[in-house]
């Protein structure tokens, strides 16, 4: 498996069909988990050994003059798989900021000697996208791209979810459109290195087979605090085994971590 082209890989492998026990659609709470200027960073490990890192930044843009949120979702490898297979993937997104759905996305990288770029725009009112690569395309409503979906999951108000609860949306991603369904576990305590942190545990719905042993192999774990912060995402992939993405750092979040005892 070539490593880390990260989002490829997580979407492709996230957002599989599979049998649903309750699919709800919660509300989103008002845009106060986040701010223009928040910077996560995410280290990326197979076991011991360091592959990349990941880094999410939100600033304050104009599109067609309107404020809306400019997200940056950067992957890139480093040490040794930087030698072997260097990656960098950059993906953008300008996204409203009261309903989180996005208005242009853009898709930059770079997989050892392999480049790709593309623009996509998204018109709103007719439920269409426009690929500069494929053209115009209908979509479903309200469907999110790839860095928006995170600020989505951020958003969502988890005390009108039940536990094994399923969340489901769409997400455009490399032109096409991938159904993603999000199990909510509960309540974790998960230990940092900037200490113990509450955590909502979420496990996206994948299928078994070639690549995981359960629908459950892929969890993530967001702060159970007013910032819902990912601090911990985990893939256990046959063969490979287990691939970790640890916050490392975070600048200018929008609430204090909260902390346990």
């Amino acid at each position: 498996m070539k490593f880390l082209n990260i989002a490829k890989f997580l979407v492709l492998l996230f957002c599989l069909s599979a049998n649903a026990q309750e699919i709800v659609n919660p509300e989103l709470k008002p845009d106060t988990a986040f701010k223009a200027g928040e910077k996560l960073t995410y280290q990326i490990r197979y076991g011991i050994i360091v592959g990349g890192i990941t880094t999410l930044s939100l600033t304050e843009d104009i599109y067609e003059n309107k404020k809306v949120f400019h997200a940056v979702a950067t992957g890139e490898t480093t040490g040794m798989a930087e030698i072997i297979y260097g990656v960098k993937d950059v993906y953008e997104s300008w996204f409203d900021k009261k309903t989180n759905l996005s208005y242009k996305q853009i898709r930059n990288i770079k997989e050892g000697n392999y480049t790709k770029y593309n623009e996509v725009t998204y018109n709103r009112k007719n439920n269409t996208v426009n690929s500069k690569l494929s053209g115009v395309k209908d979509v479903p409503d309200k469907i999110l791209d790839l860095a928006t979906s995170l600020y989505y999951i951020r958003r969502i108000d988890f005390s009108k979810v039940k536990e094994n609860d399923v969340i489901f949306v769409n997400i455009y991603f490399s032109d096409e459109i991938f159904p993603f369904y999000l199990r909510y576990k509960g309540k974790e305590t998960i230990r940092t290195k900037f200490g113990k942190i509450s955590c909502l545990k979420i496990s996206p719905l994948v299928e078994v087979g070639r690549m995981f042993k359960t629908p459950d192999d892929v969890s993530i774990w967001i702060s159970n605090d007013l910032n819902c912060i990912p601090v911990l995402i985990e893939m256990d992939i046959r063969i490979v085994g287990k691939i970790h993405l640890k916050l490392m750092s975070y600048e200018n979040i929008a609430n204090p971590l909260t902390f346990k005892d």
